[in-house]
């Protein structure tokens, strides 16, 4: 019988090795300043101007607690330059830090949570890198900075402050290093990234995605209410035209005093209130969720939006099911359109073929919602070399970038032409079995071709 190892006093088997710590990220040149005033930014941007090479950037919101997403801490890093915590609620004119920067390329990670915050003050990249969507494009498993600084430089960086209220002056010095590690390592970051982007031949498509960032606008949600958390628990239009009702009132009113919504009622209190409907204050600060400042103080604009939502005609009171310009969800499809659901059946395996192929992730090889348009709503054409030139038209006006729809258009348009040869099958089959031998949905498409040139989009 073997022999057993023995145990260290720490309890470690003596014989196993144990990896060392890493070692911590620590601030190479020390902590600088904040830069508050004219004349420290004035001298700042001169030696950030004299500096060479791509600038590491990147900005500090108060998600949580503002309703704002605008920047209270811009932290920037250049070679030859050092660091610059640059505060630009007392800076408000950053002009002269855009002059610096210049055509120089920025370095960011997740670059689209910075960059309008960042547009917001008056900077703007003319070209830069996404150390995360690098990381992505690399099929890293996990592409968080302090991962990424930890796998490729083998040093931590704590994100202890990462939730901090950044709209607190004078920001603790604790938090300053916090934010100043964030951009001590990007440029470092980036060259390693990039020669693996080169590496793998993956570098042309990165900078297409770069590209694509510099056009970045967010989102605007059209019916943001409808995420109100619990709203699945909602039954009846007017308790939905309540909850909508609570939802925009408490959107304004948070606007107005530039506080996260959540911290003046939260959504339970909003659901639970447009079921209950009270109408008096008495009956709604009894009301789960309605305890705390912004409960008793609003108390009246709580009360005078449900009475809003009660007094609604019916025909404006919100629907439960809202009608969008894109494709049901895929669930729906196979009732829908069977044909259809083939198509999207066939156009993901085929993507995530390639995707392992290419040693990337699915999402980033082309867009869900890509590549659901395009199987809902594929080109007339069947001849081949049309159909394929129809889908690239369709994912290029799409937005997706060269790089992907060569790798994906000629899948998407197989995927249509197999589909429809599996509806030829069908009727094949069906013009010669019995009725019962093919499903009641594949049934209807074989007799009224409902697949081909679907544009229902409800």
């Amino acid at each position: 019988m073997a022999e057993q190892p023995t145990d260290a006093p720490d309890g470690t088997p003596e014989d196993v090795e144990t990896a060392p710590p890493v070692e911590l990220l620590r601030l190479a040149g020390g902590l600088p300043p904040v830069i508050d005033t004219v004349p420290a930014l004035e001298e700042y941007c001169a030696v950030l101007a004299a500096g060479t090479g791509p600038v590491a950037i990147d900005a500090e919101r108060a998600s949580g607690y503002r309703y704002s997403s605008r920047a209270y801490l811009i932290q920037v890093k250049r070679e030859g330059s050092g660091i610059g915590l640059i505060d630009p609620i007392a800076c408000e004119n950053l002009d002269l830090l855009a002059d610096a920067i210049g055509d120089a390329e920025w370095i960011l990670h997740a670059a689209t949570q910075d960059l309008a915050c960042l547009a917001e003050v008056g900077l703007r990249p003319s070209a830069l890198f996404d150390t995360e969507l690098a990381g992505r494009l690399l099929n890293y498993p996990r592409v968080g900075l302090a991962t990424l600084v930890e796998t490729l430089l083998d040093r931590q960086l704590l994100k202890e402050h990462s939730a901090v209220d950044w709209s607190t002056r004078p920001l603790p010095e604790s938090w300053l290093e916090y934010a100043a590690l964030d951009v001590e390592v990007l440029v470092e970051l980036r060259n390693l990234l990039a020669a693996e982007l080169e590496e793998t031949g993956k570098a042309d498509w990165a900078r297409q995605e770069f590209d694509n960032l510099l056009s970045f606008t967010p989102t605007v949600r059209v019916d943001a209410w409808r995420r109100t958390s619990g709203l699945h628990k909602v039954r009846g239009r007017r308790t939905l035209g309540a909850v909508r009702a609570l939802w925009e009132a408490r959107d304004k009113l948070a606007q107005e005093r530039d506080v996260t919504p959540g911290r003046l009622i939260p959504d339970a209190a909003i659901v639970a209130a447009a079921t209950a409907m009270p109408t008096n204050r008495g009956a709604l600060m009894s009301t789960s969720g309605f305890h705390g400042r912004g409960a008793s103080r609003y108390a009246n604009e709580w009360l005078a939006a449900l009475q809003k939502a009660a007094a609604l005609p019916e025909d404006e009171l919100p629907t439960r099911v809202t009608h969008g310009d894109g494709p049901p969800a895929p669930r729906a499809w196979g009732d829908k359109d069977p044909v259809a659901a083939r198509r999207l059946e066939l156009a993901r395996a085929a993507i995530g073929a390639i995707a392992e192929e290419q040693n990337l992730p699915l999402e980033n090889l082309l867009t869900p919602d890509h590549l659901r348009r395009v199987m809902w709503t594929p080109p007339h054409s069947r001849e081949p070399v049309e159909l394929l030139e129809a889908v690239i038209d369709q994912l290029r006006a799409l937005g997706a970038r060269s790089w992907q729809i060569g790798l994906t258009a000629p899948a998407l348009s197989s995927a249509v032409l197999d589909a429809d040869e599996w509806k030829r099958q069908l009727r094949e089959r069906s013009s010669v079995a019995p009725s019962d031998a093919v499903p009641e949905a594949l049934d209807d498409a074989v007799d009224d071709g409902s697949s081909e040139g679907s544009s229902d989009g409800s």
